[in-house]
């Protein structure tokens, strides 16, 4: 992973790999990608994002992380198309199977865990309602600014916490089964980009320890935050995973 962080006038006037994250949270989409680009051994410099920059908005396209830069092609923001971009820069360890089922069944969990309504974004919202409720999770203000970027309305955060709880038991339920047969990953008997992203997001439920994954207070509060479902879902099999994968896979302590 990069520990390099650069301005995003230096980032524009580069060539290579460059990355916008959020800096000094483990949001788990930034985090995700400077996963697969370790994997992968793919060098890269960073940006951390600054909401003010309307240099970094005109070259990147938004004021959001992560977006990836790769010499003058467009910039991609999506979970979806940083995976292909990693894919083709470097293709082994390749993340996704050649077989087209398989393929498919890979961006099917993935995209339950990082796309639209997946377990981010539905745990996103749950924080968000707590929130604004008062329960905790982010503070007020962070609370309606997230939810207003994110789609958050009433109807939505009474949803998120049983979207949650549902994509929880499945994935522990999907990693049990593997396990009965072998084999520790999602699918098959290796790594793909599967793994990560749910190694990634599980920090958004139990962040990883303050010595690996250094946190302003206020934020590791918030993460910490769950309530007797969501705590209930969290199946220690999805914990060990994680665990499992930054043990053998990735890189601690983050690169913040």
């Amino acid at each position: 992973m990069s520990n390099t962080y650069i301005t995003v006038e230096e980032a524009i006037s580069r060539r290579g790999l460059r990355m916008v994250v959020v800096g000094e949270v483990p949001s788990p989409w930034s985090e995700a990608a400077k996963c697969i680009f370790h994997v992968k051994q793919i060098p890269w410099t960073g940006v951390r994002l600054a909401y003010d920059s309307q240099a970094l908005k005109d070259w990147a396209g938004q004021r959001n992380a992560p977006v990836v830069v790769y010499d003058d092609e467009a910039p991609r923001s999506g979970w979806a198309e940083i995976l292909l971009l990693a894919e083709r820069l470097a293709p082994s360890p390749a993340l996704l199977s050649k077989d087209p089922a398989d393929r498919a069944l890979a961006f099917g969990l993935a995209h339950e865990i990082m796309g639209q309504q997946g377990l981010g974004w539905s745990r996103r919202l749950q924080l968000v309602e707590a929130g604004l409720l008062g329960l905790g999770g982010f503070q007020p203000k962070v609370a309606a600014y997230i939810g207003k970027k994110y789609g958050y309305s009433p109807q939505a955060g009474a949803a998120a916490t049983s979207r949650v709880v549902e994509l929880l038991t499945m994935l522990a339920a999907r990693l049990k089964a593997q396990h009965a047969a072998g084999s520790l990953y999602y699918l098959g008997e290796g790594l793909t980009a599967v793994d990560i992203y749910s190694a990634s997001v599980l920090g958004l439920l139990r962040p990883l320890p303050q010595e690996v994954c250094p946190m302003h207070a206020g934020t590791r509060a918030a993460f910490e935050f769950i309530e007797p479902a969501t705590e209930a879902a969290l199946d220690e099999v999805l914990l060990r995973h994680r665990d499992m994968m930054y043990q053998r896979h990735l890189a601690l302590p983050l690169s913040l």
